[in-house]
């Protein structure tokens, strides 16, 4: 947090104009308004004072947080985020004239916050409680001049080595730093004279609105993968950093799961995981599960590296619509320190109920299926602040957004999912059927589809796998193939299947047993890098073609199906792990062998027919 120390009578507009600063001076009058109207978490209030839009307010006795959302003249309707049981007509609300923020520190990893950031945690709850006080270490000297975003000394909190950067819209020159050592969050660690005069003291905290995104020097291309170590999404349908992606799923098919296993694997430095508007039990279960998961970069604790925020449906439905920018604005700061951060929430259908439900309380127009008409734009704001960057510092980072969604019955033509498929690069749709067939990751590949896919074929083509994207696109045909011929085959058996067809099926098995699933509880399994990628789809794509020229000569499907080495690339994910890559150039030779031989006698066999 930055304080002004300097020209009191302009307190208010500089903490306006820089969310960062707060103003240190003689404590200024602040807007008074009464609540006429209260239904739930929306008031209507009534002031001679001046307010603004997205301002916020303490309201009642206890100064419960809330936020205007809209002005009428004298009037003003806002939202309260916390049980505003006891309210009542007559009751004060006071502004603060600030935009609704939050406190951006060093600290944050391994915490469990609610949906305005403040601590959840405890020692029994697993989390890591945020220190008091922090070491720190400058880095830069008096004299020197700052610019927005630049290191001014090292925070060490936890594992990961965190910067106290200028904030942004603060340059000037630096007349005072702190000597190392342990401070607490609100104490001064240094003193810019800003160009128009204004000492600004910066301390350890900084508030930033949640509804504003932060500022970076410039967007980078999205062509370098987040690898998340699951074959159907890093092959078929891959995510780039700083990109962004939803889950869709019915009840039951496994979304959770599946995020839990993507904050577990994938190559980001930071997890940020939001729970908005969950059910308390299934909240609970991921509070339990995450701190006992198990890092497997360092064998330490994951939750050392990620940050929770839990709301859960019976929390006000206000705060579960903040949750989401809230998770999304400590993504931002995590990334402007250099780090690829990947947030996971879960779910954005629970954001959007709470949206509709607050549209009602104001008596808005309803859109379609009842969600506000602003939803579609509301979902643009969320998913547009992912991105790969240039911080103002000069580092890399990046925000990745994977977003779940819960669609009534499954049903993807409903507005959340319809709308979301507008914003996303990335849709992993899960399906029923295969979840219920014990199918992991229950991603349907007709259903999916992923356009950072082209974009990232280069740099598949420079790890070592320059025909990744038409091996990818082989893949992709053949399983459109076997949908419909598993229609015809229902109907008229495989048998009676022309040899070519069934030899497609027997292939699209192959694909589906031995590449697509993967147990998340497989000890070998249930992470595969590109290398094992690559080895693994180059040897489906060399069986296809050698089954091709097989059935050509004159073998049978069944033939094929039988040889020895088909049942070792169906076990070839269980089999080779990631210490045994060499064994993929003896199963490609054994495969080689086999199939000549096979053509060979399937030939023999022809000629003495004739």
């Amino acid at each position: 947090m930055s304080v002004s120390i300097d020209r009191p009578e302009n307190a208010a507009t500089d903490a306006a104009a820089n969310p960062a600063a707060k103003a240190d001076a003689a404590p200024q009058k602040r807007a008074l308004a009464h609540i006429r109207w209260i239904g739930g978490s929306v008031l209507h209030a009534e002031t001679r004072d001046r307010f603004m839009i997205g301002e916020a307010i303490a309201v009642g006795a206890a100064g419960l947080l809330g936020e205007v959302i809209r002005l009428d003249g004298r009037r003003f309707v806002a939202q309260v985020y916390e049980d505003t049981t006891g309210l009542r007509p007559g009751d004060t609300i006071l502004g603060t004239g600030l935009p609704l923020s939050i406190p951006l520190r060093p600290g944050l990893l391994g915490g469990i916050y609610d949906g305005l950031l403040r601590p959840l945690s405890s020692p029994e709850s697993g989390g890591v409680a945020p220190p008091d006080r922090l070491p720190f270490v400058p880095l830069a000297a008096t004299g020197d001049a700052v610019r927005p975003g630049m290191a001014l000394g090292r925070v060490e909190a936890g594992d990961i080595a965190e910067e106290r950067l200028v904030p942004p819209n603060l340059a000037g020159t630096l007349e005072w730093i702190a000597p190392a050592g342990d401070y607490g969050l609100e104490e001064p660690l240094a003193r810019i004279r800003a160009a128009d005069g204004r000492l600004v003291e910066v301390a350890m905290i900084e508030r930033w609105p949640v509804r504003r995104p932060r500022p970076v020097a410039r967007r980078l291309a999205a062509d370098q993968p987040m690898i998340t170590g699951q074959r159907i999404l890093d092959t078929l349908f891959p995510i780039a950093r700083g990109s962004r992606a939803a889950i869709p799923g019915g009840f039951g098919t496994g979304k959770t799961v599946l995020q839990q296993t993507l904050a577990k694997w994938c190559d980001a430095d930071v997890i940020v995981y939001v729970g908005c508007g969950e059910r308390g039990n299934e909240m609970a279960e991921v509070l339990h599960e995450f701190p006992g998961l198990v890092d497997p970069r360092n064998d330490r604790p994951l939750i050392e590296r990620t940050v929770i925020i839990a709301n859960t449906s019976n929390m006000p439905v206000a705060a579960r619509e903040a949750s989401i920018y809230t998770a999304v604005t400590v993504g931002e700061y995590l990334r402007d320190q250099g780090l690829n951060v990947a947030l996971m929430a879960d779910s954005t259908s629970r954001w959007a109920e709470a949206l509709r439900e607050v549209s009602g309380r104001l008596g808005e127009l309803p859109g379609e299926a009842g969600y506000p008409a602003y939803l579609s734009s509301r979902l643009a704001e969320f998913y547009e602040r992912s991105a790969r960057v240039e911080t103002l510092s000069g580092k890399e980072g990046s925000l990745t957004l994977i977003g779940a969604v819960s669609p009534p019955a499954g049903d993807f033509s409903e507005p959340v999912t319809s709308h979301t498929k507008r914003y996303v690069r990335c849709f992993w749709g899960l399906d029923r059927e295969r979840a219920q067939a014990r199918f992991y990751p229950a991603i349907h590949p007709l259903q999916s589809y992923s356009e950072d896919a082209r974009g990232l074929a280069r740099w598949w083509a420079t790890s070592g796998h320059p025909d990744w994207q038409r091996q990818r696109e082989r893949l992709l045909s053949l399983l459109e193939e076997e949908s419909k011929l598993e229609r015809m085959a229902r109907i008229v058996g495989k048998e009676a299947l022309p040899p070519r067809q069934q030899l497609l099926l027997i292939s699209a098995e192959l694909v589906g047993h031995a590449f697509l699933y993967q147990s998340a509880y497989s000890e070998v399994d249930r992470f595969c890098s590109p290398a094992r990628q690559s080895e693994m789809l180059k040897l489906i794509d060399r069986f296809i073609t050698l089954a091709d020229g097989a059935l050509d000569r004159g073998a049978t499907p069944d033939e094929i199906a039988a040889l020895p080495v088909f049942r070792r690339l169906q076990r070839m994910s269980e089999d080779i792990g990631e210490d045994r890559l060499e064994a993929f150039a003896d199963l490609r030779r054994d495969l080689e062998t086999a199939m000549a031989a096979l053509g060979r006698t399937a030939h023999a066999a022809t000629g003495e027919t004739r």
